[in-house]
């Protein structure tokens, strides 16, 4: 059984930084897309980076110059480097792995990053 598992989220003053990263366990495959997904109280899902296993990090609008994404493929580990922290980015972030660059097949249970002003 394929889990993923987040870890690196908390609070934090604005303009800091913390890299959560996440690791899938049970996987027999390297996975073609990681990323990560944020989840603000009554919003929707959205988009904030990902990665293929060749490289190749996509970044949304909102965080770019921000947040970097990284992996190690070999671990099945992707990490979410996160500087100069707004209040907006609090959300819960879910990482997410796909067996292709489009799918995304398995989701994390998501971890909690709290932003003060």
């Amino acid at each position: 059984q394929v889990q993923f598992v987040e870890s690196g989220g908390g609070l934090v003053q604005a303009g800091g930084s913390l890299r959560p990263s996440c690791t899938a366990s049970g996987s027999t495959f390297t996975f073609n897309a990681m990323g990560w997904y944020r989840q603000h109280p009554g919003n929707e899902r959205e988009f904030v980076a990902s990665i293929f296993s060749g490289g190749n990090p996509i970044v949304a609008d909102s965080v770019k110059g921000r947040f970097t994404i990284s992996r190690d493929s070999a671990k099945n580990t992707v990490f979410l480097q996160m500087n100069s922290l707004k209040p907006e980015d609090t959300a819960v972030y879910y990482c997410f792995g796909g067996r292709f660059i489009w799918s995304r097949d398995y989701w994390g249970q998501g971890t909690q990053v709290t932003v003060s002003s």
